[in-house]
């Protein structure tokens, strides 16, 4: 049996596999056959700067505006980590606190808020709300609130890209629209509607729910769709974080070359945040960098794609419906867009079973008093698998949690301390 046979036959029982990316070109040769580069990363980040002033004036607690997650080393989550599963975890552990991002609380809000922000500046310098180089906090008044109201902004998500766009959206008064899966939370809806955002629930699962909002918001040419398979402003934004990530290694003192390898995990359901952090990550780092993506046993569709070398996949041709309670990355078809750009730039990609994601959650918030939900709480797994050297520098990327309920996050770790001494 060769090696993708049997990585598909795992897949096809749901159990965890590992694939590496070992036909890849170096870095620097397959970003120079991209169609984006590092102009169009800092584009993003201008913009995102430009809104530092509206942001502080309606969401405060992101002090200047800055909308950023810690870099945080996590030694006694090592040690638990790999007491409870009898492996070392050769060099450093670190968390990409995404999971406490202000405003949207979750790896979603740098590209969701992005795209609405872009969206937004084009019609305050056509409305002449905004002149090149204007304060945007004037976006926060009642006449800027009254324009953009007769527009809408609309996505499909299972939960934290609708939280992204919506909560934003609305911010500037525009009507939000979210159409969300099967998957999604019960919390995360009411949470969007207690935010002036219109929930529409389709029984269906995520890639039904995107093509429902898509179809809906093309029939109206005031409504502007955040297309989370398809979109460059999304993908850009996403981006963003690695020049946040190398500002705060650089401020930590942590060293990242060669010798000195960076490896992180990145929890994957569409494929967006994941691959726009993967391209923003090669471009900043090249090959000291080496980038994971991490999926559940049962929503494995980019891991699919990758290992067919076709993003035409479905976890459906593997006799996969999907179901996981890692509700994020509840996804069984994965962006052909992102596929296309990071097929020669991601190193590998993992999957998890579910009890494993709550054994992890437990274990991180034992042992940091830092909570994550389950689909965040996949990328501590990486470190486990990827291996590396004692130099190697490892970031499991926590993509959400702050929003989480307590009830909510009690019933999690719960199960996950009883699945440890199980």
């Amino acid at each position: 049996m060769s090696e993708v046979s049997g990585i598909l036959e795992a897949m096809r029982a749901a159990r965890p596999v590992f694939w590496k990316n070992e036909g890849k070109p170096p870095a620097e040769k397959a970003l120079s056959r991209l169609p984006v580069g590092m102009a169009d990363i800092l584009e993003a980040e201008a913009r995102l700067a430009r809104f530092a002033p509206f942001i502080r004036t309606v969401f405060p607690e992101t002090g200047q505006g800055l909308i950023e997650s810690p870099l945080v080393p996590v030694p006694s989550a090592r040690e638990a980590i790999e007491k409870a599963y009898g492996k070392s975890i050769p060099g450093s552990l670190w968390i990409k606190a995404d999971s406490e991002l202000p405003v949207a609380g979750s790896i979603k809000a740098r590209g969701g808020i992005h795209e609405v922000l872009k969206v937004a500046e084009r019609i305050a310098l056509e409305e002449g709300l905004l002149k090149e180089g204007s304060d945007t906090s004037c976006l926060a008044s009642s006449r800027a609130r009254e324009i953009f109201s007769r527009r809408e902004i609309a996505v499909g998500s299972t939960g934290n890209l609708g939280m992204s766009i919506g909560i934003m959206a609305a911010a500037l008064g525009f009507r939000a629209t979210v159409t969300m899966s099967r998957d999604a939370k019960a919390w995360k809806k009411t949470l969007l509607r207690s935010r002036g955002v219109r929930v529409v629930e389709v029984e269906s699962d995520y890639s039904e729910a995107v093509a429902e909002g898509r179809r809906k918001c093309e029939a109206d040419g005031a409504c502007h769709f955040v297309d989370d398979e398809r979109s460059l402003d999304l993908f850009m934004g996403y981006a963003v974080a690695a020049l946040r990530l190398k500002r705060q290694l650089e401020e930590a003192g942590v060293v990242t070359d060669s010798a000195h390898p960076l490896s992180v995990t990145l929890p994957c359901g569409v494929g967006g945040a994941p691959g726009g952090i993967t391209f923003g990550l090669k471009s900043v780092f090249g090959d000291a960098v080496k980038c994971w993506f991490v999926e559940p046993t049962k929503a494995c569709c980019m891991t699919l794609a990758f290992v067919r070398n076709t993003p035409e996949v479905s976890v459906k041709d593997l006799g996969l419906d999907g179901p996981t309670e890692a509700d994020g990355l509840a996804v069984g078809v994965p962006s052909a867009l992102v596929w296309g750009l990071v097929k020669d730039l991601v190193d590998g990609a993992l999957t998890v079973e579910d009890p494993d994601l709550f054994r992890l959650l437990a274990l991180l918030r034992d042992s940091t008093g830092r909570r994550a939900e389950p689909s965040a709480a996949s990328a501590l797994m990486g470190p486990l698998v990827t291996g590396g050297t004692p130099g190697t520098t490892h970031v499991a990327w926590l993509t959400g949690g702050l929003f989480l309920p307590e009830e909510v996050f009690g019933e999690m770790l719960s199960r996950g301390r009883a699945l440890l001494k199980s």
